[in-house]
């Protein structure tokens, strides 16, 4: 199987039509596959005609740690070019920022699941340039979890926010490029001057480590490829007063709590609960951890690691529902719903702006069966939407 090739590589080696000046959205994650930052490739290939650079939620330089943690506008000190953030004061690009850029390429590597944020910064960003005359330049990186399985529930737009600002499902199945695609087909009367700079060799049945490119953390806390696997499920645990494992080796691949003996309820329920409900994929391994920050710092909590055996049936969302709903009525009044304001919504329930509805969490608190849980997945409309601005052939599940 051939290395994939991504947009930021193709555009590498063809970029000779782009005269005027360039700026570009990226982060850590933004390298090509000898792990050069795509910064250093900007500079080589439009010199001063680069002039810009934006970074998303977590910076520029994907070290700020959490939610709600906004970054600076700086200088950079090697390439002495104004670096906006767009996790700020403001999510959306000002007319200043975008003053005397013809160019804006696009380089960030998402992880395939809707509360991430980097895709709505994009389509935050097409709808300000949807009137002017800059040219938007998606470089297209692989959706780590695959663009074959789709899972979870649509969002209900009642709950929107900055982790969900359009309908699609949890594990939406897409590229970053095509989701641009599906902005501008689907979401939005403003249409951007947009092109998707193609991968090359990338199939939709490729998991990350499948690609052969490195990975680099796209936020603080998905070090490891196996961490963005696990991450539609443990992303739950934001919205509740469970570590999801911060402040560890290990964070969203983990999940856990003081008052919590996880061996003995692994051995007496949880282990015989998911085999009744043909649960794959995956095991629950039993464990305990001192969180060094985030929840419960130095603190011994018991949980369970999301052990990923199997990618290729495992259902990362619907085994995080599983969990939640099972430690929800197993650590009964230790167990908390935290408390707004969460991803700056200051009114409804942190749980259910990461659900993208409210009816998840009563399935929770009523012990729904898993039956009902896959009547939440309501996705024909969704795929035949996906099927209309594919880049990459193949179906999906």
């Amino acid at each position: 199987m051939k290395r994939v090739t991504t947009g930021l590589e193709v555009l590498i080696n063809d970029h000779g039509r782009f005269k005027g000046n360039v700026a570009l959205l990226c982060h850590n994650a933004s390298v090509d596959s000898q792990c050069v930052h795509a910064a250093f490739r900007f500079k080589e290939m439009f010199g001063s005609r680069f002039v810009k650079i934006f970074g998303p939620q977590h910076g520029f330089s994907t070290d700020a740690q959490d939610n709600m943690i906004e970054t600076d506008h700086t200088m950079h000190p090697y390439f002495n070019i104004p670096v906006f953030s767009l996790y700020s004061e403001t999510r959306i690009p000002t007319d200043e920022m975008l003053e005397g850029i013809d160019h804006l390429f696009v380089d960030l590597q998402d992880v395939g699941c809707r509360m991430y944020t980097y895709i709505y910064t994009l389509t935050l960003l097409l709808e300000k340039c949807g009137d002017r005359d800059i040219e938007i330049l998606v470089l297209d990186r692989p959706n780590p979890l695959n663009g074959k399985d789709i899972e979870g529930n649509i969002l209900n737009l009642e709950y929107q926010s900055f982790i969900g600002r359009h309908p699609i499902p949890v594990r939406h199945g897409m590229t970053i490029g095509e989701v641009a695609l599906m902005h501008q087909d689907y979401w939005t009367t403003k249409k951007a001057n947009l092109k998707v700079i193609k991968m090359r060799d990338w199939q939709r049945e490729m998991a990350f480590e499948d690609t052969k490119l490195p990975w680099l953390l796209p936020s603080p806390n998905l070090a490891r490829h196996e961490s963005a696997f696990t991450f539609p499920s443990t992303v739950l645990f934001e919205g509740t007063n469970l570590s999801e494992g911060r402040g560890t080796t290990q964070p969203l691949e983990i999940v856990g709590h003081p008052k919590m003996e996880p061996f003995s309820f692994y051995a007496n329920h949880l282990n015989a609960q998911a085999l009744e409900n043909k649960l794959q994929g995956f095991t629950f391994r039993p464990i305990v951890y001192i969180p060094t920050f985030h929840k419960y710092t130095d603190v011994a909590c018991g949980g369970f690691q999301i052990h990923v055996t199997d990618k290729k049936i495992f259902k990362p969302w619907r085994v995080g529902q599983f969990l939640l709903r099972e430690l929800y009525h197993h650590l009964g009044e230790d167990f908390e719903w935290l408390k707004p304001p969460y991803e700056y919504n200051y009114e409804k329930e942190p749980i259910d702006i990461i659900n993208g509805t409210d009816k998840l969490r009563n399935w929770v608190e009523k012990q729904g069966s898993m039956e009902m849980l896959d009547s939440f997945e309501d996705l024909a409309a969704y795929r035949q939407q996906l099927n209309t601005v594919k880049l990459y052939g193949g179906h999906t599940i």
